[in-house]
């Protein structure tokens, strides 16, 4: 089976791309939802960023982890963030390779594409087969996480300028994807990362 890595920064399109590998036949994995399930209300993971965060100051009433509280947290303060992702980051690793070993042993033919925002900045890259990398302009990536989570251009500038940069995960990629025009052109390309991952089998 082939591995591929998916990432970019914040707010470039991941989502609708790996949305369209699935349509195409890959096996996909969403490593936002395994981030959200390894802090789920009574999983270790959780302890563990209420012991070092604070359960006042990151949980909601019923339980479940305060995403945003917990986010305005850590993209003010770099050590903060850094101390978060060392708790997240191996319980991520560790569901990622479980899913991984479940799609080889059913399909060992088979493309399985998993995507994580921080996959280089960790390191998570290096258990890849092959690196796509998604990006668009500058602008629209302000405008879109604007618009998608409520903040002001501050807030999205300050959450962008705390990832690494987007031409600098470029120089990672074996393949680059472009967000930026319309959702075809974007499709296009896909497709054609997917011929392209075949021929890689």
């Amino acid at each position: 089976m082939l591995r591929a890595g998916l990432t970019g920064s914040i707010a470039v399109g991941k989502s609708h791309v790996l949305r369209v590998f699935r349509e195409l036949g890959c096996h996909v994995l969403d490593a936002d939802r395994v981030a959200r399930e390894v802090v789920a209300p009574g999983t270790e993971g959780l302890e563990r960023v209420v012991d070092a965060f604070g359960g006042e100051t990151v949980l909601q009433k019923d339980g479940n982890l305060d995403r945003a509280k917990l986010g305005a947290i850590v993209f003010a303060d770099e050590e903060k963030r850094l101390l978060l992702n060392s708790i997240i980051h191996p319980l991520v690793f560790e569901e990622q390779e479980r899913w991984l070993r479940s799609c080889e042993a059913a399909d060992p033919d088979g493309i399985a594409v998993v995507d994580a925002a921080l996959m280089i900045e960790s390191g998570g890259y290096k258990r890849f087969d092959k690196l796509i990398v998604v990006w668009c302009r500058p602008d629209l990536q302000l405008q879109r996480l604007m618009s998608r989570d409520g903040l002001t251009r501050e807030e999205a500038g300050q959450r962008i300028a705390s990832q690494m940069p987007q031409d600098e995960k470029k120089t990672y990629a074996d393949f680059l994807i472009d967000t930026s025009n319309s959702y075809e052109e974007t499709r296009l390309q896909i497709t054609e990362v997917f011929d392209r991952l075949k021929l890689s089998l």
